[in-house]
């Protein structure tokens, strides 16, 4: 191999890494931690904290007021190391969404980060990709590129080979016949091979510094609602403090007490941990989605992903392995062949081999391309050998609607006549040939037996001329017919499983493929499909509008489907109600894709073009991996409405046991510290908790829920409200009871306290499962429940055992009797709304948000 081809070794480029940079753009401003600090300082827990504290100065409580600035660093730790481990996991999914780029590392092909490009790296590039880098085009057929991310202009450009003599300079981006490939452009036609000549800021969009690549952090639809929550909460929360503090002035007559007990009322019902839990869950939702091997490009889609109704698949590579091999060879004559896949073609069959891959890239991406060179290489044939050093390739014609076929015309020597090689559909290529009505049955007999076996057919032809003015169709060449090519690519192993789970969670699974419609049949069946009717292109083609929308809600198996009849199919889809998964891997899909509520493009085989359209990527191609994508959809979103159920539940006992002793004429049983204190627990519990809960044991088996359901419906909240005020009610007796007995206020207020923090455990416990048991979900793994619960228990010893503890919190000693009283509570709270929960079931799926029917 020449030294150009075998590109940079790894050292090479590691050196030029080291040296140049990355291949990147500079990256927008990081959220560091000094700048979340700067962020929490403005949030309103922490400016109540702060407010609470300067009271306690007037006061003349310095230990009070150090304590309370104290929980305010820690809540400034905490959420800084939440928001740091968050912004840690967006810059892995930014990694993640940067374009692959397929380079010649010493000698071999490696697929890499776009961001690890080197300068002098050789880019192989074909149809859909997004070029990583500026580069010099050394070798290439028919390529062109749509350059108006850099121009404007949407008008393809064509590009040449760079000449022997010609320096690889920078050229500007427009116009046609340029050897200059710039970053960030799209191949639309063509396939070559480039050497880079610039990079990252080097680059020409790098100069002009526009970010071609943005994470969209957050739904827009879950922010709204949670805003319009905290708005409610903060209303609220607001004129309850006001009337407080009036109250508590008037009544008590100590207007600074009176100000700290409309701060506790404030802290106590502002439910702050709304946007921390959103931005955690969203954040490492999506990493999680992405260790399934499945990236999420917006954040919307995980959101969506629960509610997806219709899952529109390919066949080839998603299905099945996408490794394929040819597995029956018949000549014209009706001579057959079984093959293995291993084995060489026999003599008699090494035309019609030599041909199908004469018809194939050069350089192959498609696995059909990849299996007829490898029988080829295995098959030599004196006449037919394909060497680089003795055959040229003059011209080629691409697939077209209206020929699905691949033609290449390959020239020996000036001197001899030219080959022209076609493979395609077995159809197309029996009209090229113009087969007479005997053979074309012949053929067709033949098709439908290969495609029964699940194979796919191509026909296989060839013409000769020897004139130099090529037509402007392959049309026009006069084709004989050499046989039929059978290639198989065997069902992926998971995905039956995969398919009957789709079925048992309400999803349908449509097929839609460029297959022949036998073999489409065939693996649909394999793959545990309904495929009793296939709907073929031609027939789709011709359904009016209205004659789809009857069609669409029984087809199950699409086949011989053109990429632009796939927006057909999805809008289709969609305007019959359906939440629509779509995938694709082509340029021509990008239009389905988009349109689709759920876009989800192959990260091994596709394009950047459909990676760009899509919301999520699948990065190992595998339809089980969508199916994961969705499970785990479906568990983010339980886990997000768990725990915005169990804040507002939470918050109703906080609030009630602040307000209750000053409607009551009792003492204040809550202050600042006590508040604070709770909400280092709420906190944690929230955005780490319910996050790491495991999904519940039926999301697989129940209906998608409505795409525009509130999240927090009417029944939640019904629900949460019912939790809080039961959890409430049982605090307030325990403190009426410990009144009536006459206990000192210390003590009245350590009982009240752990019994109100024991019903917060038990509020854990409730939310931790919608569906489960409660045997059934405390035996369910939660390592980070543990950890939270191992500390909460250890603080509550800690003050009533370490006296300056104890005084800190205002806590007089209590007995065991005391302690039975707390617990007591904790488990009436857990076991009365567990029973709550079952009777509250009969009535309405805490599950879902308006199921489906």
């Amino acid at each position: 191999m020449p030294a150009v081809a075998r590109g940079l070794t790894a050292g090479e480029a590691a050196a030029r890494l080291a040296s140049e940079g990355y291949n990147e753009l500079p990256a927008a401003s990081k959220r560091t931690p000094f700048r979340i600090i700067l962020e929490v300082l403005r949030e309103p827990m922490l400016l109540l904290l702060m407010a609470s504290g300067l009271l306690y100065l007037i006061l003349g409580d310095v230990k009070d007021a150090l304590v309370l600035l104290a929980f305010a660093i820690l809540s400034i730790g905490i959420t800084v190391v939440q928001e740091t481990r968050t912004e840690r996991v967006l810059d892995a999914l930014r990694e993640l969404t940067s374009p692959r780029a397929l380079v010649i590392r010493d000698g071999a092909e490696l697929r890499i980060p776009g961001r690890e490009v080197a300068r002098g790296d050789l880019l192989l590039l074909a149809e859909g990709d997004r070029i990583s880098a500026d580069a010099a085009l050394i070798e290439g057929s028919d390529v062109q590129t749509d350059e108006s991310l850099l121009t404007g202009e949407s008008e393809p450009v064509r590009k040449r080979q760079l000449q022997d003599d010609e320096a690889a300079l920078p050229h500007r981006p427009g116009g046609d016949d340029l050897p200059t490939l710039f970053s960030g452009s799209l191949i639309v036609r063509g396939s070559g091979r480039a050497e880079v000549i610039a990079t990252g800021p080097r680059s020409e969009i790098g100069r002009i510094g526009q970010s071609l690549n943005e994470l969209e952090t957050a739904p827009p639809r879950l922010q709204r609602e949670t805003k319009r929550l905290i708005m409610m909460f903060g209303i609220i929360g607001g004129g309850v403090s006001v009337l407080t503090v009036l109250l508590y002035g008037l009544l008590r007559g100590s207007w600074i007490d009176a100000a700290l007990a409309g701060i506790v009322i404030g802290m106590s019902m502002l439910p702050q941990e709304f946007p921390i839990v959103l931005a955690v869950f969203t954040a490492m939702g999506a990493w999680r989605i992405s260790k399934a091997r499945v990236l999420t490009r917006r954040a919307t889609a995980i959101e969506a992903l629960g509610s997806a109704s219709v899952l529109c698949t390919d066949k080839t590579g998603t299905l099945t392995e996408n490794q394929m091999s040819i597995r029956r060879l018949c000549r014209d004559d009706g001579a057959a062949i079984d093959l293995t896949g291993s084995e060489a073609a026999p003599e008699a069959f090494r035309t019609l081999v030599a041909i199908g891959m004469r018809a194939s890239a050069p350089t192959p991406f498609d696995p059909m391309d990849k299996a007829f060179h490898r029988l080829a290489a295995a098959s030599p044939t004196q006449g037919e050998d394909l060497a680089a050093r003795q055959w040229t390739l003059v011209r080629s014609y691409g697939l077209r609607p209206d020929l699905l076929a691949v033609t290449q015309v390959w020239r020996r020597s000036a001197s001899e006549e030219m080959v022209v090689a076609v493979k395609g559909a077995p159809e197309a290529i029996a009209l090229l040939c113009s087969l007479d009505e005997a053979a074309h049955a012949r053929v067709a007999a033949e098709v439908d037996a290969m495609a029964a076996d699940g194979m796919r057919v191509l026909g296989v032809a060839r013409a000769k001329t020897m004139e130099e003015a090529l037509p402007d169709s392959p049309q026009e060449f006069k084709f004989s017919f050499l046989g039929l090519v059978g290639l198989a690519d065997p069902i992926r192993p998971s995905v039956p499983a995969a398919v009957a789970e789709c079925r048992a969670a309400g999803l349908r699974v449509v097929m839609i493929t460029g297959d022949y419609p036998a073999t489409a049949q065939a693996i649909a069946r394999q793959a545990g499909l309904k495929a009793d009717k296939v709907v073929g292109g031609e027939e789709l083609a011709a359904m009016s509008e209205a004659e789809l929308a009857k069609c669409i809600g029984g087809a199950t198996v699409f086949a011989r489907i053109m990429p632009e009849q796939k927006l057909r199919i999805v809008t289709a889809l969609k305007a019959a109600g359906e939440i629509v998964a779509m995938t694709g891997d082509g340029v021509n899909d990008a239009p389905s894709l988009k349109a689709a509520d759920i876009g989800v493009a192959m990260g091994g085989r596709g394009t950047d073009v459909a990676r760009e359209a899509s919301a999520i990527v699948l990065l190992d191609d595998d339809f089980g991996s969508i199916v994961t994508a969705i499970r785990l959809g479906r568990r983010i979103y339980d886990n997000l409405r768990k725990s915005m159920g169990f804040i507002v539940a939470v918050h109703i006992p906080i609030a009630g046991i602040a307000l209750a002793p000053l409607l009551l004429g009792l003492p204040i049983m809550l202050g600042p510290v006590h508040i604070a204190f709770l909400e280092m627990v709420i906190d944690p519990v929230c955005s780490l908790v319910f996050e790491a809960e495991t999904e519940e044991e039926d999301v697989m088996r129940r209906p998608p829920r409505q795409a525009d359901a509130p999240m927090f419906n009417s029944l939640m909240a019904g629900w949460s409200i019912l939790q809080g005020l039961a959890a409430f009610g049982l605090v307030v007796g325990v403190f009426l009871f410990g009144a009536q007995r006459g206990m000192p206020e210390t003590e009245l207020r350590a009982l009240t306290f752990f019994s109100l923090v024991l019903s917060i455990v038990a509020l854990i416990v409730v939310n931790r499962s919608f569906s489960a048991s409660l045997v059934t979900a405390m035996f369910r793994p939660n390592p980070t429940l543990i950890w939270v619960l191992a500390a909460v228990a250890g603080i509550l010893t800690l003050s009533l055992a370490w006296p300056f503890a104890a005084d800190l919190f205002r806590f007089g000693p209590l007995h065991a009797d005391d302690l039975v009283i707390t617990a007591g509570a904790a488990l009436t709270a857990l076991f009365g709304l567990e029973l709550l929960k079952l009777g509250y079931q009969r009535f309405g799926r805490l599950q879902t948000s308006s199921p489906r029917d």
